[in-house]
């Protein structure tokens, strides 16, 4: 998987991972993908993220746990890392409503890659609550919806 497509299903994975998709985390989704166009080259953003949704709608939890494999086995630069976890944090917030699903998602792509939190916190002081413990961290994905054929973009 090459970064741009790895950026893509990052910010789905963290859209979808409550459950449902916001119309604010459509919108933070399309606002990046202008801002960086440079980053999409080459991937169809549109029929990326029907099949993305069709995944997910298929195979629930297993499409997360896929998604973090994947993360895991995809060598990033420190960059490379920093702007995957600038975009999760940001799709994360941008309905304003932060729900303790999305938080431990994130951890559990926090603890796929390399990057020492020391660097994370030099670009985004303010986010050092994404990065402490979380007391179900090494559990299965129960508390993820395990039904997700309702998911739609708005």
């Amino acid at each position: 998987m090459e970064m741009n497509e790895m950026y893509l299903k990052t910010a789905f994975c963290c859209m979808a991972c409550d459950g449902s998709i916001a119309k604010q985390e459509v919108e933070s989704l399309k606002q990046y993908v202008s801002d960086n166009k440079n980053a999409f080259l080459g991937v169809d953003i549109e029929n990326t993220l029907k099949a993305y949704i069709s995944e997910i709608n298929s195979q629930g939890t297993q499409f997360l746990a896929k998604y973090l494999k994947e993360v895991s086995s995809l060598t990033m630069s420190e960059e490379d890392q920093l702007s995957l976890i600038k975009l999760a944090i940001d799709i994360i917030e941008s309905d304003e409503q932060i729900e303790y699903s999305e938080v431990a998602f994130f951890k559990k792509i926090r603890r796929e890659l390399t990057i020492s939190d020391e660097s994370i916190l030099a670009i985004m002081p303010d986010k050092g609550d994404y990065l402490l413990p979380d007391i179900i961290d090494d559990s299965p994905m129960e508390w993820l919806h395990s039904s997700f054929e309702s998911i739609k973009m708005i």
